[in-house]
């Protein structure tokens, strides 16, 4: 199973955005204190529908704790300022994949140590960065893509249904 990390996330919507695509692509959330809102904010509910009650998600305090109980997983560090694109690496299928705050990114210090493992979505020069739960659905689903999509649903057959039986 994929894991998305999300440190310190400040946006209630973002966050619910993301535990929508990951309860949708089966792929577990970790949430790093401090949040900047809480889990039962309207808007975090709202982003994240009735996703939330199958959703698998967790919180924690500390990124380096979630590093230390996976030692042996790969990790990846989603930043603008790596040399390495998101499409020039190899997911497995139980990576870790991180994501910083909306206003800040991850910490300098820890992108220094991981830096082999940091990955970036090319953008054109002007771009500051990219909406969080974009930038978390392109990544993730390029890991899943690598993957085969860990054997998610193929709804690739028309139903004959009307678009009033949707």
């Amino acid at each position: 199973m994929i894991t998305i990390v999300l440190v310190e996330p400040e946006i209630p919507q973002n966050a619910g955005n993301i535990v929508r695509s990951c309860a949708a692509t089966a792929s577990k959330l970790i949430l790093v204190r401090p949040l900047g809102f809480i889990l039962d904010d309207k808007h975090f509910k709202r982003a994240g529908m009735d996703y939330l009650d199958f959703a698998n998600v967790e919180v924690v305090d500390n990124i380096e704790e979630v590093i230390e109980k996976n030692k042996d997983k790969q990790f990846y560090f989603a930043s603008t300022k790596s040399k390495h694109t998101y499409a020039e690496v190899s997911y497995n299928s139980d990576c870790f994949i991180v994501f910083g705050k909306e206003s800040y990114g991850l910490k300098e210090t820890l992108l220094k140590k991981y830096y082999d493992n940091c990955i970036r979505i090319p953008m054109a020069e002007n771009a500051r960065s990219l909406n969080l739960s974009n930038s978390v659905a392109i990544i993730l689903f390029e890991a899943l893509r690598q993957n085969n999509f860990n054997n998610l649903k193929n709804y690739g057959e028309l139903t004959g249904r009307s678009e009033n039986e949707f």
